[in-house]
């Protein structure tokens, strides 16, 4: 029971923050340490990502089929498709090149995570209060150089703690992204970076996995989608009222309450 009561609050978990500009990564990484929870070969940790996917598959599921149903015909669409695709590419080389480095040695320092969580809160309230009056309203019109920009910005969320959907929209937000907009395409870049993450996570551990564990797994994985469906659907109404403050300050308290846990030997 303890263990299923574990990962049903890492799935939870999983699903409340993956789109969130908290960090997703590093609170699960976080947790999973002050719990003392780890699964063989991570797979736990890797699968659960799959539900908050799907979770996001689901509520743009319309607007997706739309936008690649008519891309043959349709210049916009296909400008779309392109721009998303453009912002992907550098997180894609980069995270292969860094693979290695990423997991067993960036993923493995709480104290690190700690620190990132309370850098980027900080960033993330300086920029949401002096940002650039916004120009771009529509995430699926954005110019490809500018979303290509907001893909290398994206590349900083490879430390775990910086929260990609967080390097997202401050790099959206510098470039004068207004602020739903640059929630919105956080949303869809993550449509290919977490799937193409995920899969290459399963590709390079999979002597390592274990799936033994499925009816975690499973718990896990429904978890975090139903959260995920319920916080995409939250998350821009609630940002375009009242900006990205709130996440600040939470990274700020979560990210300080962890340093001081660990400072004291937790």
């Amino acid at each position: 029971m303890d263990d299923l009561l574990t990962v049903a609050l890492l799935g939870l978990l999983e699903g409340l923050t993956e789109f969130l500009p908290v960090s997703s990564t590093g609170h699960l990484l976080l947790a999973s340490h002050f719990l003392g929870f780890e699964s063989a070969g991570k797979t736990f940790e890797v699968v659960i990502q799959l539900g908050a996917v799907l979770a996001l598959l689901t509520v743009y599921f319309a607007k997706l089929w739309q936008v690649f149903s008519t891309a043959h015909r349709d210049p916009v669409a296909m400008r779309f498709i392109i721009s998303v695709l453009l912002a992907f590419l550098p997180a894609a080389v980069i995270g292969v090149l860094a693979h290695e480095f990423i997991k067993t040695v960036l993923f493995e320092t709480p104290r690190l995570i700690a620190i990132m969580l309370i850098l980027g809160g900080i960033v993330l309230l300086f920029v949401d209060r002096i940002a650039p009056t916004p120009v771009y309203h529509d995430a699926t019109a954005l110019p490809l150089r500018k979303a290509l920009a907001i893909g290398f910005v994206q590349c900083l969320a490879m430390i775990p703690g910086v929260s990609r959907s967080g390097a997202t929209i401050v790099g959206a937000l510098l470039m004068r992204v207004e602020k739903r907009a640059a929630a919105e395409f956080s949303f869809f870049l993550s449509m290919p970076t977490m799937a193409a993450a995920v899969g290459y996570d399963l590709l390079k551990n999979r002597d390592v996995l274990d799936f033994s564990a499925w009816s975690q797994i499973a718990l896990g994985f429904v978890l975090a989608f139903i959260t995920g469906v319920i916080v995409v659907k939250w998350l821009l109404s609630y940002i375009s009222r009242h900006g990205y403050a709130l996440f600040g300050w939470w990274r700020i308290i979560v990210g300080s309450l962890a340093l001081i846990a660990l400072s004291l030997g937790f």
